[in-house]
């Protein structure tokens, strides 16, 4: 029997689900990496003088700003803006680490007459243009990444920040096996094909055992109430600087930020999510912790 004019078989309707690919090679530099890393960061946070983290500070954020501007300025005029971008940034962290030298509104004064200065006697154009984008290159990663020296500075500090590197890279690393192998729903497919919503549960699941452990490890003030809300508050905005991030490298048309870090691509790669956990767990223990010690 012939179908109806005009009709058409129906097609059979397909969950959408995220295709499955063959697990990636074991890459070896990503351990070699680590293991440099790891213990460096360590001296640098809990033994050495506070100028040693505050360099290490001022180098990746100045590393991520460049892979930042790479991405957004892709004309051929575009190193010397950058250069401007990293001298505003270092502006910020100087504000950040020594608070009584410079002031929030000295600061921003600063960093206007800065790029302001550099437009009208510098820059190849007279057009203000880029001056949008340079800050926002400055306050997306200088002054966020920044905070980690104003946690350094609170009592704890040290353990603090190891806190939220754990949390928010822990978070991320649950969020990437449960969504591997029990992910099927997308969570934002435009933007980043391979996360699922099933990952992003399992990364707050996840992130929150970790901030249970390290308080029984290491942050004895830190109660199940604050472990709670800080896993899921920096899983959830470590996914959303990681998207962000992926928002910028998909208009430029890069797989990665940069190639710097041997088996893990740029710096900007590796920060994008702390870039909102960070000031995040700042202001929590300024405000809300020190409120309840003093409650």
């Amino acid at each position: 029997m012939k179908p109806n004019a005009g009709s058409s078989p129906s097609p059979s309707k397909t969950p959408d689900l995220i295709p499955s690919e063959p697990p990636k090679p074991f890459d070896p530099k990503r351990v070699y990496s680590a293991l440099v890393f790891v213990p460096l960061f360590y001296l640098l946070t809990r033994h050495l003088p506070p100028i040693f983290f505050f360099i290490l500070i001022t180098v990746v954020s100045c590393l991520a700003m460049w892979e930042f501007y790479s991405l957004t300025f892709v004309d051929e005029h575009h190193r010397q803006p950058s250069l401007v971008g990293l001298f505003c940034g270092g502006i910020i962290l100087v504000s950040l680490q020594w608070p009584a030298l410079m002031g929030f509104q000295t600061t921003c004064i600063t960093i206007l007459a800065v790029l302001i200065a550099y437009q009208v006697w510098m820059a190849p154009s007279p057009s203000f243009g880029n001056i949008p984008m340079l800050l926002f290159g400055v306050f997306y990663i200088s002054l966020t990444f920044g905070h980690f020296l104003r946690i350094r500075t609170l009592p704890d500090g040290p353990f603090l920040i190891f806190f939220v590197l754990l949390v928010t890279w822990g978070g991320d690393a649950a969020a990437y096996f449960v969504g591997r192998g029990f992910g099927s729903r997308p969570l934002a497919p435009i933007l980043s094909p391979k996360k699922t919503i099933e990952g992003l549960v399992g990364g707050v699941i996840g992130a929150t055992l970790i901030a249970w452990m390290a308080s029984l490890w290491f942050l004895p003030t830190f109660t199940v109430a604050d472990c709670v809300i800080l896993g899921i508050a920096l899983t959830l905005l470590g996914t959303v600087g990681d998207l962000s991030e992926s928002a910028f490298k998909r208009q430029a048309g890069a797989k990665d930020s940069g190639s710097l870090i041997p088996g893990h691509g740029g710096f900007l790669d590796r920060i994008d999510s702390l870039l909102l956990t960070v000031p995040t767990f700042y202001y929590y223990m300024v405000v809300i912790k020190d409120s309840t010690a003093l409650s």
